[in-house]
């Protein structure tokens, strides 16, 4: 809201905070990695978060990193959905500082739903996530905010087009800007404590001979290099609110957004525009998340695309689990019990279905919408397809 950003000076001595991350994602790329721990969406869900890292030996249960020079790649959309996002991204932050005194990273990479935070775009955030902010000098800040934006409206309508300011116009106006919410949107802004902290962070990087990017990396954007998308992403961010609709951000080609890797059919089309994209990039695999549509950790493309967004918040119905990649091996921490391999996928999935023990509705429809379907037939692309489908991209 553009009064907002008109105002929000008055409130900001009390609410900065420097990043902590800024000076440790000046790369893209790190090599001779033994231990690569990658998990997606967190959406707000704090407990189911705190406990993968758990059964992943990343953290103990006081919290600590115990994972020595493991890098832990959160791979986007850390907000939005659930409550408890704040804590969730203190977490991660204390966990960067203590993974480098031990060797190790935490990559929390750039997701669609932190742009959408720092971009002023609130159509998913949890009543929560507001109430988390919380404190003593809230009320009084809100009134502030509220006399502001009467006299910004005051200042900048004609007379006859101002509404009418009275009682109803005060608590339609509250019911909009509940407790809290100048404090998130302040601690969101480019220049506030999570809006630093995920400009200092990367959209897209690799490690050893892997790819992790949020959405993934369409035709249109392959050629470019890992840094050069990093900073682009950052540059953009760095306006906040002001960000152009049609910047890379925003665009559903491109990393944060795009779906063509995890959420459309697989075709001789769409598998050669990942072998280019692989190729250019001297990559083996590529993993995203962004597309919650099977409640496992899922591989595509003889597991040259992963797909770990298995819908971890309880807004997706809580499945739990996390990629493991040690050297040339490959597994998943799923509900606490260790899988491997990912192929051949019906193998891994009969696995996936028998270490289920809590239930999970989007495991459970994946499983019998895939019955009678041949997950582990190769497509042969020998032959020229007449006409290939065009990705559809769906909503956030």
């Amino acid at each position: 809201m553009r009064i907002f950003l008109k105002f929000c000076c008055l409130f900001w001595v009390a609410l900065s905070a420097a990043a902590s991350a800024n000076a440790q994602n000046s790369t893209s790329e790190w090599n001779g990695i033994d231990r690569i721990v990658a998990v997606g969406d967190i959406h707000g869900d704090f407990a189911a978060f705190r406990k993968l890292l758990i059964e992943t030996g990343i953290i103990n249960k006081r919290n600590r990193w115990i994972a020595g020079e493991t890098h832990f790649v959160q791979v986007g959309d850390v907000p939005d959905r659930g409550p408890d996002s704040r804590k969730a991204m203190d977490l991660l932050m204390k966990l960067e500082k203590q993974a480098l005194k031990a060797g190790g990273r935490v990559h929390a990479l750039i997701g669609s739903h932190e742009a959408m935070n720092v971009a002023g775009d609130l159509r998913y955030v949890d009543a929560g996530e507001y109430k988390a902010f919380v404190d003593r000098k809230s009320r009084r800040r809100r009134e502030a905010f509220y006399q502001n934006t009467i006299k910004y409206l005051q200042d900048t309508q004609e007379p006859e087009n101002l509404p009418v300011f009275d009682e109803n116009y005060k608590a339609q106006w509250l019911a909009r800007y509940p407790l809290g919410y100048v404090e998130h949107r302040l601690a969101w802004s480019p220049q506030g404590k999570y809006g630093q902290w995920v400009l200092g962070h990367n959209t897209a990087i690799k490690i050893n001979d892997t790819l992790f990017v949020h959405g993934g990396i369409s035709p249109q954007y392959q050629e470019r290099s890992l840094d050069e998308l990093n900073t682009t992403i950052r540059t953009e961010l760095a306006q906040g609110e002001t960000i152009a609709d049609t910047a890379t951000v925003n665009d559903q080609l491109g990393p944060l957004w795009y779906r063509g890797l995890s959420g459309v059919e697989e075709t001789c089309q769409t598998q050669q525009q990942l072998e280019a994209l692989l190729a250019v990039q001297q990559a083996k695999r590529i993993v995203v998340a962004h597309t919650p549509n099977a409640g496992v950790v899922l591989a595509r493309y003889g597991a040259r695309v992963i797909v770990v967004d298995v819908g971890l918040s309880a807004h997706y119905g809580g499945a739990r689990a996390a990629l493991i990649i040690e050297g040339d091996k490959i597994s998943v921490m799923h509900q606490g019990q260790r899988l491997e391999p990912l192929m051949p996928v019906s193998v891994y999935l009969k696995q996936a279905a028998d270490a289920t023990v809590e239930a999970v509705p989007m495991f459970e429809t994946f499983v019998k919408r895939m019955t009678g379907v041949d997950l582990d037939l190769a497509l042969n692309c020998n032959v020229p397809e007449a006409v290939a489908p065009e990705p559809t991209m769906p909503g956030t």
